[in-house]
């Protein structure tokens, strides 16, 4: 008989212990769920942990979730610091640059030698590039910050298609370049301002690197998840190695050092489509031109 009650007080003892680490392990895995949530909707504090009271694991993840908060917010104040430079540098330089261009524009209407006016267009030429080197890092600087926000909405493409396309008109028809618009109607979810700022970046390269004699043109493709602004020229074409690059910021491809731009367009349309759900693609081949599609979601 003592001995049924031994065996019996020992199940009852080993079910309580089983009965205590399941609870325990739930109790721990809750919290690092807890944790983990916190951590991802960005409340998570350090002043909320008990170290007394939690696993090992739980002490690591703590201190590992503490750092990355610190990080994020040290990243965000970055971000904000050079936002607010950039702005500050653009409201510093406006005046100068304008002035520039003035006094370029005076110099050039001046009786100057052949030399003299080469200086001149030349002065004028390099305060644009400025000016629109410093638009461009504004926008970009806003745009990543959150300050500049995006407004997608359901819409028809081919207004943006169109007004983005007269814009570049003249300038390929003084190039010598037919600019074609070809199937433009087409719907999406998109911001139209901030979607014809990425197409003129698109028109823009296509126009600078397309010779004299060559086509550019722009077509609306339709698919079942995204409709894309594809944007196809004549032009020198990019290489494999190349085509990871010129996304990036200030990227310049090696044999684009004479032409004009700063290396920025680009790298604005890749914010501006992943801002709105989409994403911008390029085919080409050396020789043989590119093909830069712009992706807009169908649907929110």
């Amino acid at each position: 008989m003592m001995g049924y009650l031994v065996m019996g007080a020992v199940i009852l003892l080993v079910l309580a212990v089983v009965i205590y680490d399941r609870w325990r392990t739930s109790r721990i895995v809750q919290r690092l769920d807890d944790m983990l949530t916190a951590a991802m909707n960005g409340t998570f504090s350090e002043e909320t942990f008990d170290e007394s009271r939690l696993s090992s694991l739980e002490s690591r993840l703590g201190r590992y979730l503490a750092a990355s908060a610190l990080s994020a917010r040290n990243v965000r104040e970055q971000k904000d610091q050079i936002s607010a430079l950039i702005s500050d540098i653009s409201h510093q330089t406006k005046t100068p640059v304008a002035n520039l261009q003035l006094y370029a524009q005076l110099l050039s209407e001046q009786p100057l030698t052949p030399q003299g006016k080469d200086c001149a267009a030349a002065i004028s030429a390099q305060a644009e590039k400025l000016q629109t080197l410093i638009e461009a890092l504004v926008k970009t600087s806003r745009l990543e910050t959150g300050i500049l926000a995006l407004h997608p909405q359901s819409g028809e493409i081919s207004p943006v298609v169109e007004r983005a396309a007269a814009q570049y008109a003249p300038k390929a028809a003084e190039k010598g370049i037919a600019l074609t618009l070809r199937q433009r109607s087409g719907s999406a979810v998109f911001d139209p301002k901030w979607t014809e700022e990425a197409l003129c970046n698109l028109l823009d390269n296509a126009v600078k690197y397309t010779p004299s004699g060559g086509t550019v043109t722009v077509e609306v493709k339709n698919y079942e998840l995204f409709s894309a602004i594809r944007v196809t020229d004549t032009g020198p074409g990019i290489s494999e190695e190349e085509q990871a690059k010129i996304f990036g910021r200030f990227y310049r491809a090696p044999g684009a050092w004479q032409a004009e731009g700063v290396g920025i367009g680009l790298y604005l349309t890749r914010q501006i489509a992943e801002k709105q759900g989409g994403y911008v693609k390029v085919e080409s081949t050396p020789g043989m031109g590119s093909i830069f599609s712009l992706y807009l979601p169908r649907e929110s």
